[in-house]
């Protein structure tokens, strides 16, 4: 049966970063719709999404304030210190190393004590708590799975559903992903660059305790990531892994049997956490970076991915986008209209100039550290020998990998 529907805001997209913007406007007050075109309870299934994420510090803080992150039904893996190193596979990582621990902020910050620099999710605890909050709160409606047909005009927006239900809205929200239908339908342009390398994703169990430390060890091809998780169901220790590779190794780790990706792991990563097995499925993604040309249309607004997409190599594109939800939500608290064309615009001249400043941190990142050149090699191995002994420098960092 056929339904009216009025809103202050459709939030197009139900992921971390659409159905976390949804919480927190509806926490500050305004009536919102979520619509995604896959219905919310398989995301929860174990097989949908066994990944994780890295969320920091500032991002934790916009999930609490959209009541989420108490909501976690598993528990988050702190991230404490973080170790940075250069080398190769196979061979011992260089003796000039940078490390980051959360307890040399003691006593720098304003706001008291800080526990941690973020926390490792997992993807499908995230997916959880979403559901149980965007189902129970009084001023959100869910529409999923769902497709409309979107029309926005000067004084709003009109989203027709197949069943037959239309909603009108003061503003959408488009947090689809890379591929927004939205972003394309409004003539927004992107810029788009792709890298010649593949993310591989997947989880072990290891003998040893990771206390909490994260590696980012750099290698030719690209970084390769153990992220520390919260420990398993039986107490076993776990950690998440994300590296980067060039297509074609990408493809054989994806294909081969489970006892070769764990010594393919083990060349990467080195026998500090003693021995390991695989945990669930692995994935592989290729890499990309992707800017939208403008952040707004008429009553239209891009966040998260549809807006920006950049490579993981600092493991911040998720923590961008909850950036863009808090920002976002900060300037529509309160609003007479919150499609008005000045705030969308005054919003895109905040969020731009950080997310580039990402983007290009980011690519930079990449392009110094996935190469085997013998003097940039050693260059950026004094660099970070040098950041770790600058205690001002590297408080600096340790921020900017919080996000705060």
């Amino acid at each position: 049966m056929s339904q009216q529907v009025e809103v202050d805001v459709a939030v197009v997209g139900a992921g971390p970063v659409g159905g976390t913007l949804a919480l927190r406007l509806a926490e500050a007050g305004m009536s919102v719709a979520v619509l995604d075109r896959a219905a919310l309870p398989p995301m929860e299934h174990p097989d949908f999404d066994g990944r994780a994420y890295a969320v920091a510090l500032a991002s934790q803080r916009v999930m609490a304030a959209a009541g989420v992150w108490d909501a976690l039904p598993m528990e988050p893996g702190p991230i404490r210190e973080i170790r940075v190193s250069d080398g190769r596979p196979g061979r011992p990582a260089s003796p000039l190393f940078l490390h980051f621990d959360v307890g040399e902020l003691a006593g720098t910050e304003a706001e008291g004590a800080i526990e941690a620099f973020g926390w490792m999710v997992e993807a499908r605890s995230l997916r959880m708590a979403l559901n149980a909050r965007l189902s129970a709160h009084p001023r959100v409606r869910v529409f999923a799975p769902a497709t409309a047909a979107v029309e926005r005009t000067a004084n709003g927006a009109r989203l027709a559903l197949t069943d037959g239900t239309i909603i009108s809205a003061r503003l959408v929200a488009a947090a689809e992903g890379r591929t927004s239908p939205l972003r394309e339908a409004a003539g927004i342009g992107v810029t788009r660059l792709a890298y010649r390398q593949h993310g591989v994703v997947c989880a072990i169990a290891h003998e040893h305790p990771h206390e909490g430390v994260a590696l980012e060890h750099f290698l030719p091809p690209g970084p390769f990531a153990q992220l520390p998780l919260a420990p398993g169901p039986a107490g076993e220790n776990l950690s998440a892994l994300v590296w980067t590779e060039r297509p074609e190794v990408a493809k054989a780790l994806m294909t081969c049997t489970a006892g070769r990706l764990v010594a393919e792991i083990e060349r990467r990563m080195g026998g500090h956490l003693g021995r390991i097995r695989l945990v669930g499925r692995r994935w592989s993604y290729p890499l990309s970076l992707l800017h939208a040309h403008r952040y707004h249309d008429t009553r239209l607004v891009l966040v998260g991915d549809a807006a920006h997409g950049m490579h993981p190599i600092a493991g911040q594109g998720l923590n961008v986008g909850f950036q863009d939800v808090g920002v976002l939500a900060e300037m529509l608290a309160g609003a007479t209209d919150p499609g008005n064309r000045d705030l969308l615009a005054a919003y895109q001249r905040r969020r731009r100039p950080a997310v580039i400043r990402m983007l290009a941190a980011t690519d930079a990142l990449d392009r110094l550290f996935s190469n085997d050149n013998p003097k940039v090699r050693l260059a950026r191995d004094l660099g970070l020998a040098a950041v770790h002994r600058l205690p001002t420098l590297k408080r600096f960092f340790m921020r900017q990998a919080m996000g705060i």
